[in-house]
C-alpha cells in the first residue's frame, strides 16, 4: 500500500518493488494481511473456539513479520500496522470472547487505502507517456473512483461483521473485494483506451 504514492515509498525498497503498479502492490499487501484474518475465520468456523482461532491469527501475523526479517525484506509502516491490528483486535477478541473484533480489522485497512487514494492524481504517473497527455483528467476521476471502492468495501465489511455469522462474512471477504477490483480495473482500462483513441484521432 505504501507504493500508492511516491511520498509513501520506503527509501530502502529495492528498485523492482518501486516499479510495481500501485494497484498490484496494494492487492498483494491486502492478500498478505488478510491471510491471518481468513485463518482466524476458518478455524473459528470449524472449532467455534475464540481462543484457538485468535491465537492462530496472532501467530500468523507475527510469523509474517519474522519471515520478512529473516529474508531481509524491508518492512514498511503499514505492515507493522497490520501486525498491531492483529495483536490489538485479537487481544480484544480473547478478552471479550467475541470474534467480531478480528472481523472488523479489514474495515480499517480499506479505510486507510481509500484515504491514500484521495490524493488527487495519484494514478497519473503510472500512465504510459504516449497516453498521458490525453488521459490526465480521466485518470484523476478514476483515482477517486478507486478511493470510493475502498471506502465502500470497508463499509460493507463493517456492516457484515456486525450482522452476519463468520462463515457468511468469510465468503464475502473471499469474493467481493477481488471481484470488484477486477471489474473496476476492466472498466477503467476500456474507458480510458476509448477516450484516448478518440482524442488522438480528433487531434490528428
Amino acid at each position: 500500500m505504501t507504493a500508492l504514492t511516491p511520498a509513501l515509498d520506503s527509501p530502502a525498497d529495492p528498485p523492482a518493488r518501486r516499479t510495481l503498479h500501485p494497484l498490484v502492490h496494494a492487492g498483494r499487501w491486502i492478500a498478505a494481511d488478510l491471510f491471518s484474518t481468513l485463518l482466524f475465520v476458518g478455524l473459528y468456523a470449524v472449532t467455534h473456539s475464540v481462543f484457538a482461532a485468535t491465537g492462530l491469527a496472532i501467530v500468523a501475523g507475527i510469523a509474517q513479520i519474522v519471515y520478512l526479517k529473516l529474508r531481509r525484506h524491508p518492512i514498511d509502516a503499514m505492515q507493522w500496522t497490520s501486525l498491531a491490528l492483529v495483536v490489538v483486535f485479537g487481544g480484544a477478541s480473547l478478552l471479550t470472547r467475541d470474534p467480531r473484533f478480528v472481523m472488523l480489522k479489514p474495515t480499517l485497512i480499506y479505510a486507510a487505502m481509500g484515504a491514500v487514494m484521495l490524493r488527487r492524481g495519484w494514478m497519473v504517473r503510472y500512465i504510459p507517456p504516449i497516453a498521458s497527455p490525453w488521459s490526465g483528467d480521466v485518470v484523476v476521476v478514476f483515482g477517486y473512483v478507486w478511493a470510493g471502492l475502498m471506502f465502500a468495501t470497508g463499509a460493507a465489511n463493517l456492516a457484515l461483521a456486525l450482522t452476519v455469522d463468520a462463515k457468511t462474512w468469510a465468503w464475502f471477504l473471499g469474493t467481493f473485494p477481488l471481484a470488484s477490483k477486477l471489474a473496476l480495473f476492466a472498466v477503467q482500462y476500456g474507458t480510458t483506451r476509448v477516450i484516448v483513441m478518440r482524442r488522438m484521432a480528433a487531434a490528428a
